[in-house]
This record gives C-alpha cells, structure tokens and sequence, in this order.
C-alpha cells in the first residue's frame, strides 16, 4: 500500500520532537492555573458534575493534531508512479548455419543429432527477443531456410520444419554453408553479426573454400562460432537406405575436422566448440547466449502527485474547531 509512498523532507519529522514537550508545558501550566482551596467539609456545597469540565482537555489534543498535521505536511509527502521503456540500442543478428546431412541422423545424441539440435537451437531462440535470427541449411549444398527476422514464430517454425531430406545434394559443404550464412549477414547495418556453424564432419563438398568463405566474414565483420557434434569415437548412424525408404543403421567412425573448425572461429574472431552429447550441447549455446548480450537502454518516468494539501486542510479544521469552541463552549473555562 506504502510502497510507492514517500516523503521530499523528511527531516522536519525532527519537529515531532517537540510534542512531548508541548504536553508537559500543558500539564505544568495546568497545575499552576488551579488554585487549592483547603476546607475541613464540603457537606454545606452542593456538588454538581459538569461534563465541560471534562472536555476540556480534548481542545488541547485538537491543537496536538493540528500541529502534527502541519508537520506532516511540510515533510511533502506524495506518491510516484513509475513507468518504464526499454529501447534497444545494439541490436545483434544472427544466422545459424545447420549441417542437414544424413550423419546428422546419427544415435550418439538423444533421439539424433538433428532433433536434439533443434531442441536446443529453439530455446536458445527464444531467448534473444531483441535481436533478428535467420537459418541457413546446407549439406552437400546450402540455402536460406529463413531470412533474418525479428519475427520468432516464423523462425521457430522454420526450425522446426528442418530435416532430412533427398533435395540437398548429399556431402558436407561447410564452405558454402558459412558463406552463404555471410551473404545473408554482408548488407546488415548491426551493430554485432553473429554466425554459429554447426557440422558433424569435414569440409567434402561444395565449391567454395571455408577458408575463403571465413575471409568474407572477417571482411565484413562477422564473428562466427563453430560447434563439432558427435561423440567421440563411433556413432550409430545411417550406412545405407533399405528398399522401402528406411535407413540401415551401422557403427560409423565420428570424422570432425576440428582444426578447420577452430581455425574459422580463431579467424572471426569467434570459438570453437565440441558437443558430445545432449547436456553438452546444450551448455554451449548458454555459453553463446552469455557471450552475446544485446544492450538494452532502460528509461524510466516518474509522475510525482503531492499529498500535503489535504494534510494541511485537516490541519486548518483542527485548529479552526479548537479556536471556535475555546470562545464558544469552554469560554468560561479559559
């Protein structure tokens, strides 16, 4: 109830001090002002209680209120009303670049590889509203899945639309994957452009070098962090597509060219990262999410509102009904 509650001077509470005071010089005055008279009987008098006699104090107690009110009132109590507006003032884009190959279908991830990425890339999507994603897929070819877009739920549903499929040219064309990652990326005005690039191989398809293709990144200024998926050793994965569409499933040595990848992210200026597994994965795009913040600038506006007038109306009350029954009730009292 108080919490928006406050006081622009509050050390004129000090003054409360001087109440006390106030009633003990009434007390005093009081006791000097009732003459005694010693008698031996007051059997002669007649005695009559008057019930004016015993209000009289209440006309000090209106005075005690009326003072409290008035310092109560120039400690300038009011209330604030806060309201906030963010505003982006670095905005980050992203583009993250999903190796689709068939090895991604591989076991050694929960319940493959593909589908854990997925699962982890949409969390992490979800948790940067203030920046523009966009997906790029490539497996022996690449192409945009999504543009760049602030608009999460098209992103989201474009992730969650990605799979397998016989249209890509089968490989692992990590060149052309990055590349057009950057084209997508070259024409941003950002203040940060991020790629994340994630392969389960090595560079063995496409027409365009990783090494020129991590070049056009640094020539247009774009960080790119690399992700190696897959178990160390072997990995049950696709070996061959049974006559009705099925894929047969064999042990299959896990070949990730760790040291192109390291070198593209050194290059950009990003890191490289191994994920062996579900939880691993998972630590590595918080990491990346903790790595790329966007800065957001926070206004606020307060709308102050004075409460002292009434304050000092109650006060003007007090003290007016105090005067007024002083010369009118207890008059010949005074």
């Amino acid at each position: 109830m108080f919490e928006n509650f406050t006081f622009e001077n509050p050390q004129f509470f000090w003054l409360f001090l001087l109440l006390p005071l106030t009633i003990a010089w009434y007390i005093w005055k009081k006791n000097k002002q009732q003459a005694a008279l010693k008698i031996s009987s007051i059997k002669g008098f007649k005695t009559s209680g008057s019930w004016l006699s015993k209000l009289k104090p209440f006309l000090f107690l209106l005075r005690l209120l009326g003072l409290a009110c008035i310092i109560t009132a120039m400690a300038r109590p009011r209330t604030v009303d806060v309201s906030t507006k963010t505003k982006t003032t670095r905005g980050i884009d992203i583009v993250m670049a999903i190796d689709v190959s068939a090895s991604m279908l591989a076991r050694d991830l929960k319940p493959n590889r593909l589908e854990a990425l997925k699962q982890v890339a949409a969390e992490f999507v979800k948790d940067r509203p203030n920046d523009r994603i966009g997906l790029v897929v490539y497996a022996g070819e690449s192409f945009t899945q999504t543009p760049i877009t602030s608009d999460k739920a098209i992103v989201l549903g474009a992730m969650k639309d990605i799979e397998y499929n016989n249209v890509l040219e089968n490989g692992t064309a990590i060149g052309m994957g990055l590349a057009t990652a950057v084209n997508r990326l070259k024409d941003s005005k950002a203040k940060s452009k991020v790629i994340i690039l994630l392969t389960d191989g090595s560079n063995n398809a496409g027409f365009i070098d990783p090494k020129i293709a991590s070049e056009l990144a640094v020539e247009y200024g774009i960080k790119t962090y690399t992700i190696g998926l897959g178990t160390n050793g072997t990995a049950l994965a696709p070996v061959a597509i049974r006559p009705n569409g099925t894929f047969q499933y064999g042990n299959v040595k896990v070949e990730i060219d760790e040291k192109l990848l390291k070198e593209i992210a050194s290059v950009t200026k990003g890191k490289y990262f191994r994920a062996t597994n579900n939880q691993k994965l998972e630590q590595i795009y918080e990491e990346i999410d903790k790595l790329e913040k966007t800065d957001v600038e926070e206004f606020k506006f307060y709308n102050y509102e004075e409460k002292f007038r009434p304050l000092v109306l109650l006060a003007g009350i007090f003290l007016l009904l105090e005067f007024l029954m002083r010369v009118t009730l207890f008059r010949s009292f005074i």
